[in-house]
Formats: structure tokens, C-alpha cells, sequence
């Protein structure tokens, strides 16, 4: 996939969005000790030794690998059912782009606060009381976490899932849309793990701009909304491969 394929970068920068939302930052720290088993003490220290960082840093590629999956393959998903669409309903794809269009946009009015929609408002999580051991049981944590999103997730994750649908038809294109979420939402994470120290100093200040991040982030899915249902994709790629150096 080319530098200029803008919808990559959505995805990507969707993760992002989604690792700020009020319903994920906040329970960062707590995640970080159920997963890691390291005391509240230990991560937050300036200089942790190296055991406790690489103690970190595995649980957390561990948990990263976990929700990835889940949301990797429901990208696979989207793209075999958009591609099974095209096969049967070409004279239809328009009104299928379009649909998808209006569903990420109706996601950014939610996400916004403009409206509220109670379909997405039900929170539907996979509780995990006892963390089972070893790396295979934060594994299972981070899969739990992707099939029990929360609403702040839920909107972002179904737009972008709505974008793969509605552009693709490629289960490929739709497993590295939904690797570049993935990252865009793990990356964040490991970063703040492995720096838990500057990450708390960080959240103390931000905690009080995450209403704006709510109002950004339903802005761009109104954005990618409308682009998608007046098929201003392809134009806008092929304005950015002519101005961004694509390797490959």
C-alpha cells in the first residue's frame, strides 16, 4: 500500500483517536498493572530497571497482539463481504458506498455529542476477573478487550470497518486498514507503559482536553462520511500520489 492511499492514514490515525477517548485513557494505568502484574509503585517510578521495562514491554506487545486479531479479522470480514457484494451486486455498489457514508457520518454525530444514538450507547464487555498467567493470558486479555469495546470504540472501529465496505472490496485491503487501527491504538500503549512515568505527568495535564478529542474525532468521521458518499477517495489518492514521493 502506497504513502498516498489516504485512507490508510485514517485508519491509522482512527487508532490514535480511539487510544485518547475518555472511555480508553483513563483505565490505561489500570490496565498496565493488571496485565503486566507490577505494582502501581513499580511502573510509575522515573528510572524503572530493566526487568520491570522488558516485563513491559512483552505483556504489552502481548495484550497489542490480542485486540489485534480481533479487530484485523473483523477488517478481513468487511472486505470479503463487500468483495461478495460487488460479485452479485454490481449495479448496486454505489448505493452500498453510500450507505456507508451516511453510517460514519451518523457515527461522528455520536461521537461529537451533536446527537446520541442509543443503539450505540450499549456497552457489550467480556469481563476477565482473574487475569489468567503468562503471556497467553494477557493475550487473552487483549482479546477480551477488542470483543467488549466500549461506545467511545464502537463508533470509530464501525466507521472504519463501514470505509473498508464501502472501498474496497479486498479482504486484504481490509486486514492492513484494520492493522494500521491496530497500531494506531497499540502503539500509544506500549509507548505508555514503557514511559508509565511521563505518561502519568501527560494524562494529568490532557484529562481535562479529552471533550475536544471527542469533538475531533466526530468531526473526521463526519469528514471521511462525506467523502465516502460523494466518492471523493480516489480523487483525493490521486492528488497525494502526485505530490508524495511512493516507493515500492
Amino acid at each position: 500500500m502506497g504513502t498516498g492511499d489516504v485512507t490508510f492514514w485514517i485508519a491509522f490515525s482512527a487508532g490514535i483517536l480511539s487510544f485518547f477517548s475518555p472511555c480508553v485513557l483513563p483505565l490505561i494505568p489500570s490496565y498496565l498493572t493488571y496485565i503486566t502484574g507490577l505494582s502501581f509503585k513499580q511502573l510509575q517510578g522515573e528510572h524503572p530497571g530493566a526487568k520491570v521495562r522488558i516485563q513491559v514491554l512483552l505483556h504489552s506487545l502481548a495484550f497489542i497482539a490480542g485486540f489485534s486479531v480481533v479487530f484485523i479479522s473483523l477488517g478481513a470480514l468487511a472486505g470479503v463481504a463487500s468483495s461478495a457484494f460487488q460479485e452479485h451486486l454490481r449495479e448496486g455498489l454505489e448505493w452500498i458506498q453510500k450507505i456507508g457514508g451516511i453510517l460514519i457520518f451518523l457515527f461522528g454525530i455520536h461521537m461529537s455529542g451533536l446527537f446520541h444514538f442509543g443503539i450505540l450507547l450499549g456497552e457489550k464487555r467480556v469481563q476477565l476477573h482473574a487475569k489468567p498467567s503468562g503471556f497467553l493470558g494477557t493475550f487473552l486479555v487483549g482479546l477480551a478487550f477488542a470483543a467488549g469495546w466500549t461506545p467511545c470504540i464502537g463508533p470509530i472501529l464501525g466507521g472504519i470497518l463501514a470505509l473498508v465496505a464501502g472501498t474496497s472490496g479486498d479482504y486484504a485491503k481490509g486486514i492492513l486498514l484494520l492493522a494500521a487501527y491496530s497500531a494506531g491504538l497499540g502503539i500509544p500503549f506500549l509507548v505508555s507503559g514503557l514511559l508509565f512515568h511521563g505518561f502519568l505527568s501527560f494524562f494529568n495535564r490532557f484529562r481535562k482536553h479529552i471533550r475536544i478529542m471527542e469533538i475531533i474525532t466526530g468531526a473526521l468521521l463526519m469528514v471521511v462520511g462525506f467523502m465516502l458518499f460523494f466518492n471523493m477517495f480516489g480523487a483525493l489518492s490521486g492528488y497525494l500520489y502526485r505530490w508524495i514521493p511512493v516507493s515500492g
